[in-house]
């Protein structure tokens, strides 16, 4: 159970670290594609955070 936990937390971490990252340039350039491009590649990153908690721990 503690493995999973950590898997949450971690990847919590992982997808603020990113949206902050991501963030400032986003909202100062305003440019519709590269917002379009940035949320795709969030989504991508929320679906894979899904995916790993979900699955067995191999431990």
């Amino acid at each position: 159970m503690q493995g999973k936990f950590a898997k949450i937390v971690m990847g919590l971490i992982a997808l603020a670290l990113a949206i902050g990252f991501f963030a400032p340039p986003a909202v100062k350039l305003k440019d519709p594609a590269m917002i379009v491009v940035i949320l795709i590649g969030v989504a991508m990153m929320v679906y894979n955070f899904i995916e790993v908690v979900r699955s067995k721990d191999d431990d």
